[in-house]
């Protein structure tokens, strides 16, 4: 399993298809500039400034949107999905 340290997010990355009503996928050209979605798998602890601790307000399973092209991709040699190791900050939201 990969741990992020710091104040990185592991994210498994959510691909976003278009459907027909009949279960045709679509393929869908996506704004340059549009945000992306995934799902937290870990946390780093959090970071450090002034000496004090800050942790992260994020959990295992919680749906966010991050900045597009922001962070790293990884792939864990059991696993076959795609993650994403990115820094807080370029986290926008939580989904709700």
């Amino acid at each position: 399993m990969i741990r992020p340290l710091h104040d990185y997010v592991l994210l498994e990355k959510v691909k976003e298809e278009e459907k027909t009503e009949s279960g045709i996928i679509l393929t869908t050209k996506e704004a340059k500039d549009e945000p992306s979605h995934g799902i937290v798998v870990a946390v780093g602890p959090g970071k450090v400034e002034d000496g004090k601790l800050t942790p992260i307000d994020l959990k295992a399973g919680q749906q966010v949107i991050y900045k597009k092209y922001s962070g790293t991709e990884v792939k864990e040699k059991d696993d076959k999905k795609d993650y994403l190791l990115i820094s807080a900050d370029d986290i926008l939201a939580v989904v709700e």
